[in-house]
């Protein structure tokens, strides 16, 4: 018989099972690159809880105090989180790659999405969505065969032997945030 209903059943399972795996990796995608690619992700606005403060000197203390929460703890957290999705995302794909290079190219893609954030958050946006999409399509050429579990963990297992450079990118990525935070906060007021 040409066409079989049982080989066409048997056939769809794996179809759908792709189509499911890709559509939960693009809504994650679509949900991390908008994250990323803003300049201004944070949309706490904390210091209207300091403009209850009735002394303009403890407004002013409050507004210190809740920038540096802002910028100094949950800013380095966030980058710390987007660098780690793009280390399991290249550390997937990887054909022996050295663990630090791994993370080393991890940390300047993140770096340059928001370094262009200030600059072009529309540019950003496509940085942003085309890295993980390449990753994806470079995954679905080469099959999920070329996937190594083995090389995964022993990878996974030598990170912490380089938490110093995850700290030395870390704290280079803020760096580089806070610069250019400051020269848009100088400039954006001319």
């Amino acid at each position: 018989m040409f066409f079989s209903l049982q080989e066409a059943w048997i056939s769809f399972i794996p179809l759908a099972l792709l189509v499911f795996g890709i559509l939960l990796y693009a809504m994650f995608v679509f949900f991390f690159y908008h994250f990323i690619a803003k300049r201004d992700f944070f949309d706490l606005n904390l210091q209207q809880h300091s403009e209850k403060a009735e002394w303009e000197w403890l407004q002013k203390g409050l507004n210190i105090v809740l920038y540096i929460f802002e910028y100094i703890i949950l800013l380095p957290l966030f980058i710390l989180i987007w660098f780690s999705v793009f280390t399991i995302m290249i550390l997937l794909l990887s054909y022996n790659q050295e663990p630090l290079k791994i993370l080393l190219i991890a940390m300047a893609i993140v770096t340059s999405i928001r370094i262009v954030t200030y600059f072009n958050e529309e540019l950003a946006t496509e940085m942003a969505k085309l890295l993980p999409f390449v990753l994806l399509a470079t995954l679905l050429i080469n099959g999920a065969s070329s996937i190594s579990i083995e090389r995964i963990q022993e990878t996974l297992l030598t990170i912490p032997s380089l938490l110093n450079f995850i700290l030395y990118y870390l704290i280079f990525a803020v760096l580089i945030e806070f610069i250019l935070r400051v020269y848009t906060l100088i400039f954006k007021k001319i």
